[in-house]
């Protein structure tokens, strides 16, 4: 009885991570020849943990502020939508605050990252994965807010 309870249960957590990891054929909106979209939320919650993530324990990173003045977000937002990101001039700009946390330029680097990645994916000339004009208003963005990490 206990074998034929665990087969059972085995068999539908197979069958749900089997249906979580394949999606269906018409769940992709981009067409052949065409960047898939990329939806990128910035909120507190989607926006990236301050962990420097896998790296080796003695590795020293230059550390990110803890927070970024909100003229310089303001600023870095507006290169990144003169850029072409699209997340960039959706989102809102910051005003009655004097700074804002890390994250939320982390973020929206990381977003822009990912959205001129799925933009640029048929150029010829890339560099990290997109076009250098990207790529440069990426790093002048994140100069701006003074952020190393995102």
């Amino acid at each position: 009885m206990k074998v034929a309870i665990r087969a059972g249960l085995a068999a539908v957590v197979a069958a749900a991570a089997l249906a979580v990891a394949v999606s269906p054929a018409g769940a992709t909106t981009a067409k052949s020849g065409q960047a898939a979209r990329v939806f990128c939320r910035l909120n507190a919650r989607s926006a990236a943990s301050d962990t420097v993530g896998d790296h080796a324990t003695g590795a020293r990173l230059a550390a990110n502020p803890n927070t970024i003045s909100a003229a310089a977000y303001n600023q870095a937002r507006s290169i990144l939508a003169r850029a072409g990101s699209e997340t960039a001039a959706k989102s809102h700009p910051i005003h009655g605050t004097r700074d804002v946390p890390v994250r939320y330029g982390t973020t929206l680097l990381a977003c822009s990252r990912d959205e001129f990645r799925a933009k640029d994916r048929n150029v010829p000339v890339k560099r990290s994965g997109m076009s250098t004009y990207h790529y440069v208003a990426i790093h002048d963005a994140a100069r701006t807010m003074g952020i190393d990490r995102w």
